[in-house]
């Protein structure tokens, strides 16, 4: 990556104005990581353990939590360490590496938002072949696409981004490294660099949609021909909780793009980022686990082992 950058480092802003809320954030940013990192750590550890589990959907569920920690790890510890120790500087290249990582994992939840769509139709609309269409070969390859096009999605608009000569102001008006702030100081012309920000990053994202749009078209259409109302609730029960944590995902992301399209107070600007990467990986472990009787079992069964080994362990200790 070619560099004319006089730069060495970046300074982010937070809210100056605000230290009161800058405090209040790192409480709520420190609980929300604590609990993404519990939560998805639990499906991920269920998935392993439990057979009962190792079926395609939950494989990309795993493979989601997974997703959803090294996500939030990305951004939330260095903003952590600003709100705790008042040190808001990062350097050029760790800015670089952090955006690259964060535009890599949020454009993979997309893809995997998509293949656990189609996945949920196979499963509704096609039983029959759902053995044949969702084999272990298939099942790993969809993910291993999603993983390899978000990278390559990354590295274009990282590339883009942080070619750009940077050589007046450092001071990044978030409080993560990311594509818009960072347009905002080069001091060069960003024009191609929002051209392609908005055709290669709005054909990902939308062609993302459109497949699980599609996947649930047909999905909703085969429920609503079943004549059984029990039947139509076991069918819809399969699914919604993908379709809640889909319309989380797209609902924040959609909010995220009117309020830096449009005019909005800079706190604002700020603030919707902050809370799309801490709140929605922290509720989707909680969506899944409330809604899916399976895995609350699986869940139990877990937690009353992990207690019976315990109490087993203290009485021979107490014996002993």
């Amino acid at each position: 990556m070619k560099n004319t950058s006089t730069i060495k480092e970046f300074i982010f802003l937070g809210f100056p104005k605000l230290p009161s809320l800058q405090t209040a954030m790192f409480y709520m940013s420190f609980t929300f990581y604590t609990a993404t990192l519990i939560g998805n750590s639990l499906i991920i550890i269920a998935t392993i353990v439990d057979n009962r589990l190792h079926v395609p959907m939950y494989f990309f569920l795993s493979n989601l939590a997974f997703l959803d920690i090294v996500y939030t790890t990305v951004t939330i510890p260095k903003m952590l360490l600003n709100f705790l120790w008042k040190s808001n500087t990062i350097s050029f290249y760790a800015c670089a590496t952090q955006m690259y990582f964060f535009i890599a994992f949020g454009s993979i939840e997309c893809t995997l938002l998509a293949v656990m769509a189609y996945d949920r139709y196979v499963a509704i609309c096609l039983p029959l072949n759902y053995v044949i269409l969702m084999e272990t070969i298939t099942c790993i390859t969809l993910v291993f696409s999603s993983w390899i096009s978000g990278f390559l999605n990354s590295m274009i608009h990282t590339v883009l981004t942080f070619h750009l000569p940077y050589c007046s102001s450092n001071k990044i008006n978030q409080f993560f490294c990311d594509i818009p702030p960072l347009l905002k100081v080069a001091c060069a012309n960003t024009l191609i660099n929002k051209i392609v920000l908005f055709t290669v990053g709005g054909i990902y994202g939308l062609g993302s949609f459109l497949l699980t749009l599609i996947s649930y078209t047909y999905i909703i259409s085969t429920i609503l021909k079943i004549r059984s109302k029990e039947g139509q609730r076991k069918s819809f029960s399969t699914c919604a909780s993908h379709l809640i944590v889909v319309t989380l995902f797209y609902g924040t992301s959609f909010f995220m793009y009117l309020q830096t399209t449009y005019q909005s107070s800079m706190e604002l600007q700020k603030l919707i980022p902050v809370l799309y990467t801490v709140v929605t990986p922290t509720l989707n472990p909680i969506i899944y686990t409330l809604r899916n009787q399976e895995f609350k079992s699986v869940l139990k069964k877990m937690i009353e082992k992990n207690l019976t080994h315990k109490k087993r362990i203290t009485s021979e200790y107490k014996l002993c």
